[in-house]
This record gives C-alpha cells, sequence and structure tokens, in this order.
C-alpha cells in the first residue's frame, strides 16, 4: 500500500478530506506553528489538526522533523530535523540548518531577554490563566541593557520590524494599533517562548552576566525557531 493510499484511508476515517490534511501540512511547513487562539482561521486548523495529530505526527517523523503538541496552551510546533528544545521530544535525524529560520541577532537577543522575563514572572507566579506575561515596550529595553548588555535597534522602525517579528513566530502577542512609544501600551509574552529559547541557553545568559556579539551570532545560527519560508526559514 502506498503512502498516499494509507494517508486517504485514515483521514476518510477521521472524515477528513485530503486536500485539509495538505492544508494543515503546508500551514506548518510555512510558519512552523499553529496557535488556536491566534484567531479564527487558526482556531478551524487547530481543531482540524487535534483530529489527525497521529497521522500528522507519522508524516513529519519520515521527514526527520518533530511535531510538538502543548495540548495546555494550545498549539502545535513543528521543529526541524535535530532541533532541540524543552519538553519536546528528540528525533533521531540528523541536524538540517537549511530549514531553520535565519534570525537576525536583535531576534535572538530580544528572545533571551523576554525569555528571562517570563522565567522570572513565572517563579513569581505573574502569568495569567492563557500562561502569559504582560509587560511594556521599556520593560524589554531595560532587560535587554540588564542581561545582555545590548540596546534594541535605534529607530522606532526598526524597533516594530522586530516587534512583528517575534509576533510572527508567536513569541509576542500586541494589538494592531500598538507603539513603542505608548507608555501605556502592552505586550504579552506568549508561553510558546519556552520552546524557543531553551533553559540552557537562559542559564548561560544568566551565569555570564550578558553575551557577546559572537555568542548571539552562535544563537542565531542553532536557534530552535524553524522557517518561516520552508519550515518556520
Amino acid at each position: 500500500m502506498s503512502l498516499n493510499t494509507y494517508l486517504r484511508e485514515q483521514l476518510s476515517l477521521a472524515n477528513i478530506p485530503f486536500e485539509r490534511f495538505r492544508e494543515l501540512v503546508d500551514r506548518l511547513l510555512a510558519y512552523g506553528v499553529v496557535v488556536r487562539d491566534e484567531d479564527r482561521t487558526e482556531q478551524l486548523l487547530y481543531d482540524d489538526a487535534r483530529r489527525v495529530e497521529r497521522l500528522l505526527v507519522e508524516y513529519f517523523d519520515v521527514a526527520g522533523m518533530v511535531l510538538h503538541h502543548d495540548l495546555n496552551a494550545g498549539y502545535f510546533r513543528l521543529y526541524a530535523p535535530g532541533a532541540v528544545a524543552d519538553g519536546v521530544r528528540e528525533g533521531d535525524a540528523a541536524p538540517a540548518p537549511s530549514l531553520r529560520a535565519k534570525l537576525s541577532v536583535d531576534f535572538v537577543a530580544a528572545a533571551l531577554a523576554l525569555r528571562f522575563i517570563y522565567q522570572e514572572r513565572l517563579t513569581q507566579g505573574r502569568v495569567d490563566d492563557r500562561g502569559e506575561v504582560f509587560l511594556s515596550f521599556e520593560d524589554l529595553a531595560a532587560a535587554m541593557q540588564s542581561q545582555l548588555k545590548r540596546a534594541l535597534p535605534a529607530s522606532l522602525g526598526e524597533r516594530m520590524a522586530l516587534l512583528q517579528e517575534l509576533k510572527r513566530h508567536r513569541i509576542l502577542r500586541f494589538s494592531p494599533g500598538f507603539s513603542p512609544t505608548d507608555a501605556d501600551a502592552v505586550l504579552a509574552i506568549r508561553p510558546l517562548i519556552l520552546g524557543v529559547v531553551t533553559n540552557e541557553a537562559l542559564a548561560a545568559v544568566v551565569e555570564e552576566e550578558g553575551v557577546d556579539e559572537a555568542a548571539l551570532r552562535d544563537a542565531a545560527d542553532s536557534a530552535t525557531v524553524e522557517s518561516d519560508k520552508g519550515v518556520e526559514e
């Protein structure tokens, strides 16, 4: 029996059209993550993915990828071969750097700072029912400076581009009208940050009291975020 035939038979049992399964695969390959509370589209994608979760896991496993489902937080994240993340089973495939995201140093630095804030607030019990932590843009800037000895990009355009990149990878959530210049504007760190920045990476920052440019570039090269032009690129 061919893989195609097997898939069609199993999908028929789950009452999911083959075209819908293909859409789920395409979405995970394109974005690397599906979050139920993101919007109506992702809610429907997530719910259908749960119905055929076993098939999706098996399908991606053939390519050495790992599909992680966090039931409590309500999301699926796809990891490239060889990726390592806290709480995610390790696959047996060799790393495939070409399927990893080409992340900027600013992105990695901001993600590390956000992970530090998240862990600190988590320890303090300052996490909402959805596992999110709220902060201001100034909180992020202060953490960048104190933990990484690094400033955020200077221009407003660069800052918004960085925030949008963090939002695209479902690390941050903020309203459409958010502006870094608004002192009352609020950012939300999503629990998905735990699958992007490992405890090991966080501990290294704390122990070294900051990281230099070379270390950040190394972190960018080995980040667990997948390609957003292939498997989250």
